[in-house]
């Protein structure tokens, strides 16, 4: 498994890459919840329809830096955001507790 890092957080974070067309297809759906973050790429949009819990997203641009953070509940659609290459899900309030916020650029260990 491929750990996640940024500035804000002194342990590594356990991450999942979606390297599949069908795995970003599937995304969380049909979970109940995530230990960790779930990296989609190529990502610029997403939503949570059919999901069961509410997650935060964090969109990346090509340099793996943040360009927005949101929070979305179960069946709804987001908006495509231009500078986005990649997506970053986890479970609500997740993000906050890691220090992920727009500017932070987080780092992806493969294991």
């Amino acid at each position: 498994m491929a750990m996640l890092t940024t500035p804000g957080t002194p342990d590594p974070i356990p991450l999942e890459v979606a390297r599949s067309a069908r795995a970003r297809r599937r995304g969380l759906l049909g979970r109940d919840g995530i230990k960790g973050a779930l990296l989609l790429s190529p990502a610029s949009a997403l939503h949570t329809l059919g999901m069961r819990f509410a997650i935060d997203v964090a969109y990346l641009d090509r340099s793996l830096r943040v360009v927005a953070v949101r929070t979305m509940r179960p069946g709804r659609i987001g908006l495509p955001r231009p500078r986005a290459r990649h997506a970053l899900e986890a479970e609500a309030g997740a993000m906050q507790r890691w220090g992920i916020r727009r500017g932070v650029r987080v780092a992806v260990q493969d294991d």
